[in-house]
């Protein structure tokens, strides 16, 4: 698979990686022997970047990680993990000694002295403007605690502000066909820096993958059940934001937009790994089943005029909902 520079790495990642929070938590039961699968049929296709966090499963999903790691020591794959989640939303709570608390329970769990990379995951908007926290990190990379940091975020101004700042080696943003803002500022914004970006969500929480009817359900411990309205945490995560029934209509008029025989989800996820200023894309996978398909992704050739049907769909169904909200 293509690899690309993640940012001021200085590492080569694929261009299709693997996020694992179904591995962990919010997406229905995945058992240990179904993660581990999932994990070796990405590495089998080419992938070499897992995203995870330390609070998808309060670390299950890192603990699943390390474990494959172990028992496969041959894989060259670069982990990114995350950090900030697991006390109160308050700026004050950014310190050195969390940090260094946080990330020596993901070094233990990823069984490894020095982590790839650390992103504050989506913190609240003053952390990105903050000097100390920006020093703090800083001093971690100097103790080798951890190789590079980046962050996650859930805005535009956020990712503005941590591309700014010259230690900042990744951005994560959610960025699909139902959500181009990123186009505007963010992508460009990282070229010029020489920041990575990592695209989340890129099939909308399965919308993109245009199986779903309006009547479809999912389990009670889902998020795409209980974070529809952004009770539990911001509702882009969820369905990248977009009204499920409106998703639903959406994912169609993509699907409708495809050769026959094309899938909508290998469709959706390359097309977001062919946006210039992308590094890699994070779909998730449950099952070795999904891992194989995420990752022919990254050797599909879009088909003639997807981008303008993308760009159509995008301002017929979500531009006034969407666009200035994150």
């Amino acid at each position: 698979m293509l690899q690309r520079t993640l940012g001021r790495t200085d590492r080569n990642v694929s261009i299709v990686g693997l996020g694992t929070w179904q591995l962990g938590a919010d997406w229905g039961d995945v058992d240990e022997s179904a993660a581990l699968d999932a994990l070796g049929a990405s590495v089998d296709a080419g992938v070499t970047f897992f995203d995870t966090a330390d609070v998808y499963g309060d670390g299950r999903s890192e603990a699943i990680i390390g474990k494959f790691l172990r028992e496969n020591s041959s894989a060259d794959v670069f982990v990114a993990t995350k950090m900030g989640r697991r006390g109160p939303q308050d700026p004050a709570e950014f310190t050195l000694a969390n940090f260094r608390a946080w990330t020596d329970r993901s070094r233990r769990n990823l069984g490894v002295d020095t982590l790839d990379l650390v992103q504050l995951h989506c913190p609240p908007t003053p952390v990105f403007s903050t000097d100390a926290v920006y020093d703090a990190l800083d001093t971690l990379v100097e103790d080798g605690a951890i190789a590079a940091y980046g962050v996650s975020v859930e805005t535009e101004a956020e990712a503005l502000a941590a591309i700014a700042r010259p230690g900042t080696a990744s951005v994560q943003i959610v960025f699909n066909a139902f959500r181009l803002k990123p186009l505007d500022r963010v992508l460009p914004a990282a070229r010029d820096a020489g920041v990575g970006i990592i695209a989340r969500v890129p099939l909308a929480s399965g919308l993109l993958s245009a199986k779903y009817a309006k009547d479809t359900t999912f389990s009670a411990d889902d998020h795409r059940t209980y974070n529809r309205d952004g009770s539990a945490f911001d509702v882009g995560e969820t369905f990248a934001g977009v009204d499920f029934a409106t998703g639903v209509e959406a994912a169609q008029a993509f699907a409708a937009a495809l050769p026959d025989g094309v899938s909508p989800a290998a469709s959706a996820i390359a097309w977001v790994a062919a946006q210039d200023g992308v590094t890699s894309v994070i779909p998730g996978a449950r099952n070795r089943t999904q891992a194989e398909a995420n990752a022919a992704a990254g050797s599909l050739e879009l088909p003639d005029g997807l981008d303008s049907s993308v760009h159509q769909i995008y301002d017929e169904f979500f531009r006034a909902a969407l666009h200035e909200r994150w």
